[in-house]
């Protein structure tokens, strides 16, 4: 299993750091987890373009974690030869946020129709919603997945991802603070992917910009690093993996993050910028 940081970054808009989006590569399937800004580019970054993703999770529907998934519906499309459907599985509301982005492409999906006579042929662009929730199993060819309720109220439902192929295990938190469904996803996990902020950083940068209270909010609802040590020394993880940076991660600080953890977790822990990655 590999499991690639597509995008680190965050709604804070970086020159580095794309959206937040995580592949996991295992029995020959490619698993798009979240699908932030630019994450087509990083895919092809990691050697997996689009005709090959096998389908999309999504944690939540908060923009940051969504806002190209358009591009990723449209791209496979025009540049997959045969009409199979993209497979989209999320949280309650998940099917209204991409009817909404199907209407939001109908004029380019008419044009690429009227241009192209295999793309009429087979039917037109093609999604296979699953709206799914905590305790429910599935599987992508002889991948396991499971789901674990998170914690990012007052977004809800939100989800993580445990997947499993030939005894590996990977748990995929999105945005949450420490929580029971955290623990249960994680436990004994080789790999384990979460979502990070710098609390003394953001209450350093705070008063100096004009949305300073808006940006103290953000605290309630992420896990700090030393709080992800914390959950991965709890659960008995391998490897913990950080991502979704906030601020985002600059050049040389990557020990600085990387310490804080190591506070908690005895573990292998990763940190780095965009296609960082791990294999088990």
């Amino acid at each position: 299993m590999k499991i690639t940081l597509l995008g680190t970054g965050s709604p804070l808009p970086s020159a580095t750091c794309a959206g937040p989006s995580t592949l996991v590569q295992a029995g020959g399937q490619n698993i798009v987890v979240d699908a932030g800004r630019g994450v087509i580019m990083r895919l092809v970054g990691a050697g997996c373009p689009p005709p090959f993703i096998a389908a999309v999770f999504l944690t939540h529907l908060h923009s940051d974690h969504i806002c190209d998934l358009n591009d990723i519906i449209t791209t496979r499309w025009i540049s997959t030869p045969a009409a199979t459907a993209l497979p989209i599985y999320g949280p309650k509301g998940t099917k209204r946020m991409v009817d909404g982005i199907l209407s939001m492409l109908t004029q380019d999906e008419t044009y690429r129709l009227d241009h192209h006579d295999d793309l009429r042929a087979a039917g037109g662009m093609k999604v296979d919603v699953r709206e799914v929730e905590a305790g429910e199993t599935f599987s992508i060819g002889d991948v396991a997945i499971s789901v674990h309720a998170t914690d990012h109220r007052p977004v809800a439902p939100t989800v993580g991802f445990r997947i499993e192929h030939e005894g590996v295990v990977a748990a995929l938190a999105g945005d949450t603070i420490p929580c029971e469904g955290l623990y249960d996803m994680c436990k004994d996990a080789d790999v384990y992917v979460q979502t990070v902020l710098r609390e003394d950083l953001v209450r350093t940068f705070a008063p100096l910009v004009p949305t300073g209270d808006r940006f103290l909010d953000i605290l309630d609802y992420h896990s700090t690093v030393q709080q992800a040590g914390q959950t991965a020394a709890k659960c008995n993880v391998k490897t913990l993996l950080l991502t979704h940076f906030v601020p985002a991660i600059q050049p040389g600080q990557e020990e600085e993050w990387r310490a804080m953890a190591a506070e908690h977790f005895s573990g292998e822990i990763v940190v780095g910028p965009d296609l960082t990655f791990v294999e088990k």
